[in-house]
Parts: C-alpha cells; structure tokens; sequence
C-alpha cells in the first residue's frame, strides 16, 4: 500500500506536480500554502488497489472522497456482485411499478373524457409541473469548452 510521503499514514492522492503521494491532512497543508501550490493539479488513489484514477481536483483543500479505477471497476468480481444486487432490486421495484402503471392509465382514460377541469381548459396541467420538477441533469466530467472574445 502506498504511504503518505509526509507522516506515513495511508496516501490517499498523487500530486504530479509535487511528484508525492499524500494524505487527505498532509495535501491539507501542503496545497493551502499558497495560491500558486492550491492550483496543484492532483488525481485520487483508488481506494481498492491505490492506483491512479480518472478523478482529479485542485484548491487549497480537497474533501474526503472514494474513487475506483478503471481496473477494478471493470473487475469481473466486482461486475457480478453489481448485477445480482441490481437484479434483486430489478425484481422488487417491477411489481411497485406495474401498480403505479395501472393507476397512471386510469387517472390518463379519466383525462380523455373530454370534460373541462376548474380551470375550464379541460387540460392536465398538473403532470407538466411535476416533470419540470424531477428533471435529471447528469454531470459532465468535460470541462466546458474556453471561451473567446473576438474584437
């Protein structure tokens, strides 16, 4: 296991600029020295077998966080463990949802009656607000692109 360069302690991340492995404490202080050393570029260890991962972070302190490479995310062991754990959940959340289908086609048969609501536009604007609510936006691990200013 790789050890912190500083106080032995378990290393946690690899600053390539400092060329050293460190501890969350000991990046802590090494990287709120200044402003110059907090743009370290630095990449986390993974947390299973302490290589390099696709993580990486700057700033004068990094928060306590796991990251697995890409060795052992692709682990057959690993991949096995995930999909019987995510077939048991499969199998659970089935019956909720063919339960939840059913009512949804009955409050839908309710809607195409053609009848107007309080609103007297006979529409289903309530389905429409709850959408914009729960809306999943995923992260990007891209930096967004730089930007230009022509003159």
């Amino acid at each position: 296991m790789k050890r912190c360069e500083l106080c032995d302690s378990l290393a946690k991340m690899y600053c390539e600029s400092d060329q050293a492995s460190l501890c969350w404490d000991c990046d802590a202080n090494v990287h709120s020295a200044n402003f110059l050393v907090a743009k370290h570029s630095r990449t986390l260890l993974c947390h299973v077998c302490q290589s390099l991962t696709p993580w990486t972070g700057t700033g004068p302190k990094l928060g306590p966080t796991l990251s697995v490479c890409d060795n052992c995310v692709s682990n057959s062991s690993c991949r096995e463990e995930r999909s019987t754990e995510d077939d048991k959940d499969v199998d659970n959340d089935d019956d909720d949802d063919d339960r939840e289908d059913d009512d949804d086609d009955d409050d839908d048969r309710e809607d195409d009656s053609g009848e107007d609501n309080e609103n007297g536009d006979g529409g289903n604007d309530h389905g429409s607000e709850d959408d914009e609510e729960n809306q999943v936006v995923p992260w990007s691990s891209t930096p967004p692109p730089p930007c230009f200013k022509f003159f």
